[in-house]
């Protein structure tokens, strides 16, 4: 307290410490918990193998060799960068529609479509020159996400249906639509097995190391529209409202099933844009069995990073260098890969359990960054008249 009696004001660079503090508290704390429960998993494997020497300092060597796998040259670096791209993509897909108070859990089925739709495209324009074949087939990705995304945002705006159950039962449904399709009309002739025809001149062009497509130069696009349109447009602050209140939305002469149809077709674009850039930039072909873990990473992704377009960026780098240097990790210090999801799990553990950390540790004033998720249970099933 001043002499005065009024509460004394810190100066500027303090305030703005405790600013970043309060953000950046409980995901730095998420990270560290998982690494030392990551650890934990580390030491213990070693007592179930039959003549295994225990050796302590196995997660130091577990986790050296990750960040060299990730960070440790060029070419590992420029490997991160492509593996963060489509987790940018995804985690601005799901973070998108928190904002609106929509868990967009269907963002795997959304990435399928777009994929699909990308390599239907990319087979058509196989031969077309490249400036034309290469936007065609990303917006051809795009829609098709977008009509994923779509459905799940018609049904919830008209009939109350949830989001979360509908976009499950939609991630079931594109496994089918991409076995049938990649099996029947896209198959390659004259295979044994079904695989589509390669992308051709649709391939993302490489523009920077060996692995660096221009998917990481979209993904930077898209943080940078995505965060123009949620807080500098008229329908970025819609979104916002009616994520936040949906009545006191349309008490201001806002529509919230327009915002919510809406928000859900940008929300699946977006995921299907990052299924069209692993397409285009890294496989080139489709397979019926084709799938990655970006769909399911995409909603710890954007947790992580607070459901903000640049929290996401650094959330999405994070689990790209898991992703990137995984494969060094088990090489050098014969760790599977499959600890990276334990890692990402427990990260999102933590994250959930925000309340607990804050009591534990005694953090005051952090913000536990998952206010989006407040209307989540709730439905406009009692606005389901289309006027």
């Amino acid at each position: 307290m001043s002499e005065s009696g009024s509460p004394r004001r810190l100066p500027a660079p303090g305030r703005l410490a405790r600013r970043v503090w309060s953000i950046v508290a409980l995901p730095l704390i998420s990270i560290l918990l998982a690494l030392v429960v990551g650890a934990f998993v580390i030491v213990a494997s070693q007592l179930v193998l039959p003549g295994a020497q225990l050796d302590l300092l196995l997660p130091v060597t577990a986790y050296s060799a990750l960040l060299q796998g990730a960070f440790g040259n060029f070419d590992a670096i420029v490997g991160t960068l492509a593996s963060t791209a489509p987790l940018v993509l995804g985690g601005l897909s799901v973070g998108l529609a928190f904002k609106a108070g929509l868990f967009n859990i269907g963002a795997r089925g959304q990435f399928l479509l777009g994929a699909l739709g990308a390599v239907a495209a990319g087979i058509t324009l196989a031969g077309s020159p490249s400036i034309v074949a290469i936007p065609l087939a990303l917006l051809a990705g795009f829609l098709g996400g977008a009509a994923w995304g779509f459905i799940p945002g018609l049904l919830k705006a008209v009939a109350g249906a949830h989001e979360v159950v509908v976009t499950i039962m939609l991630n079931y449904i594109a496994d089918g639509v991409i076995t049938a399709v990649v099996g029947g009309p896209l198959r390659q002739q004259g295979r044994s097995e079904a695989i589509t025809p390669d992308v051709g001149n649709a391939a993302l062009p490489i523009i920077i190391g060996s692995t660096g497509h221009a998917g990481i130069l979209l993904a930077i696009i898209a943080v940078v529209v995505i965060g123009w349109l949620l807080f500098r447009t008229t329908l970025g602050f819609e979104i916002r409202t009616v994520g936040a209140n949906p009545d006191a939305a349309r008490y201001a002469g806002m529509r919230p099933r327009v915002v919510t149809i809406l928000t859900m077709s940008l929300a699946g674009g977006l995921a299907g844009l990052a299924g069209a850039v692993v397409i285009l930039g890294v496989n080139h072909l489709m397979t019926p069995s084709f799938g990655t873990t970006v769909g399911f990473d995409s909603i710890a992704v954007a947790l992580l990073g607070r459901t903000n377009p640049l929290g996401i960026v650094a959330a999405a780098l994070l689990f790209g260098a898991l992703r990137s240097g995984a494969t060094l990790m088990e090489i050098l210090a014969r760790i599977p890969k499959e600890l990276i999801d334990v890692l990402q799990a427990t990260i999102l553990l933590f994250l959930v359990a925000n309340p607990v950390l804050q009591r534990l540790f005694r953090l005051r004033g952090v913000k536990s960054g998952l206010d989006t998720t407040e209307t989540l249970t709730k439905t406009y099933s009692g606005e389901a008249v289309v006027q």
